[in-house]
């Protein structure tokens, strides 16, 4: 094994198209690549027929030069005659495929393709195993979707579920730090290589003009110095100049631990190979009902408080890393995307003033008991709710969210897991039956946007319920 791993990982492949381009035609490569390449050797390729049973070729050409045949051997004395040789045994063929069939296509592996086999064939000297945690992905639904509503009303923009789970990965990497570590050998002895700061490695699908598909691993730089907006800048950064073809040889170096996000395509886990020089990989899973609820009807699934999961995957090498910490680091992360104060720095760090979504386990009550509790928090709405608007502009002071006890819903006894449960709301809105997310949403552009609205002094009912029927309506921006 080599002491000194490639910089570039998995991403080698490209930094030698890019070279191969550059000899070609260096105006076909980006000019930030050009000190770089200028100095570029790559590396030879591989001898892969000890992998593949065959002894591996010499280093130096055999000579060629014709030699004397050896005397043949002294016969033996007639006394003791020679025993008859045994027939040789075949030799164990080498594990190779079968050969083409005929009317099969042979294609050789060029560029990123074979890249890819070096790198899964270098990849077999990292002894790895795989911890596999299920999260409750619920919170993180909710308040992505309060975050990028206040987002969509206000400076534009959205954050993705990778955003959140990024973030979650470097702050739990602060209290495991053995898992930003790799393996290598110095000086022909085992070493643990602490790197000074947390690169975290994004692994992202660029498709090719003819169709095909590559994948890139691209780092962001010093994560643990990041906070949230700052993270989330860094990412956007990385990611767009991915696809237009920006990134420099820089982005993709010195990455110490790696997200990759199957779920994307659906996959519920996934168990990536691990690179030399880093210590672990993170796999994140698709968000999806637990298996055997898929057939139930959405109704059924709000009603008993069954939520979405997402399955994290840490593979790392056995070498540095134990199963524990592993674990560990997994149940870290868990309880960083149910925790309070974790949400509590993400909505100030963009300036969402309102208090984020909580986790709490369901309320046992059943919905029949609830109805009471919605025309309560709709009632708390309309009288107080102008508390909770957002009327300062330069956000003179970001130390707290705008929120009061009587527009919590923990305070009527309401949890999370009543949003997408109906009730029944008495002509609220124009409708007698509403999901308690859609009642919230009402209330909070009525009451607590950009303008204060307090009536409820009106001593008329008839001039209160005018009020309503033109203030509490759906916004759509």
């Amino acid at each position: 094994m080599t002491s000194s791993p490639s910089p570039f990982g998995q991403n080698e492949w490209l930094v030698e198209e890019m070279y191969r381009k550059f000899r070609e035609d260096p105006s076909s490569v980006d000019p930030s690549w050009h000190e770089f390449l200028v100095d570029y050797s790559p590396e030879p390729a591989a001898d892969t027929s000890a992998a593949n049973g065959q002894p591996a070729a010499p280093a130096v050409p055999a000579q060629t030069t014709t030699t004397a045949p050896p005397p043949a051997p002294a016969p033996a004395p007639a006394a003791k005659p020679a025993k008859p040789a045994e027939p040789a045994k075949p030799a164990k063929p080498a594990a190779t495929a079968p050969a083409p069939a005929e009317g099969d296509e042979n294609q050789v592996l060029r560029g990123a393709a074979a890249a890819v086999v070096k790198n899964m064939n270098a990849s077999l000297e990292v002894p790895t195993a795989t911890s596999v945690r299920a999260i409750p992905a619920k919170l993180m639904i909710d308040n992505r979707i309060v975050i990028n509503n206040h987002l969509k009303r206000t400076r534009g923009g959205k954050i993705s579920f990778t955003h959140l789970l990024g973030y979650a990965i470097v702050q739990a990497v602060k209290k495991f730090p053995n898992m930003n570590r790799h393996f290598a050998e110095v000086n022909g002895k085992p070493n643990a290589v602490t790197p000074a700061h947390t690169n975290l490695g994004l692994a992202i699908d660029l498709p090719g003009k003819d169709g095909s598909r590559s994948l890139v691993v691209a780092a962001i730089k010093r994560c643990e110095t990041m906070r949230f907006g700052q993270f989330i800048a860094a990412y956007e950064d990385i990611v767009r100049r991915a696809r237009d073809g920006k990134l420099t040889a820089e982005d993709f170096s010195g990455v110490t631990i790696s997200l990759t996000n199957p779920g994307t395509i659906g996959t519920v886990h996934s168990v990536p190979r691990l690179m030399a020089g880093q210590g672990a990989i993170i796999g994140a899973g698709a968000m999806e009902y637990p298996a055997e609820f898929q057939g139930a009807s959405e109704e059924r699934i709000n009603e008993v408080g069954i939520g979405k999961l997402i399955t994290l995957t840490s593979t790392y090498d056995h070498r540095i890393i134990q199963g524990a910490e592993s674990g560990d680091f997994l149940r870290t992360i868990h309880q960083l995307l149910l925790d309070d104060e974790f949400f509590d720095e993400i909505f100030r760090e963009l300036g969402i003033p309102y208090e984020p979504v909580r986790w709490r386990t369901d309320n046992p009550d059943s919905i029949t008991d609830k109805n009471a509790r919605i025309i309560e928090l709709i009632a708390a709405y309309r009288n107080r709710g102008h508390l909770m608007a957002d009327i300062d502009p330069l956000r003179l002071d970001k130390t707290r969210f705008r929120s009061h006890p009587d527009l919590d819903v923990l305070t009527h006894g309401l949890t999370l897991w009543d949003l997408d449960r109906e009730f029944k709301v008495d002509g609220f809105a124009g409708k007698q039956y509403m999901k308690l997310r859609d009642v919230l949403s009402v209330l909070r552009d009525a009451y607590c946007r950009h303008v204060g609205v307090e009536y409820t002094h009106i001593l008329e009912p008839e001039q209160q319920k005018w009020l309503q029927e033109r203030i509490e309506i759906k916004h759509d921006k």
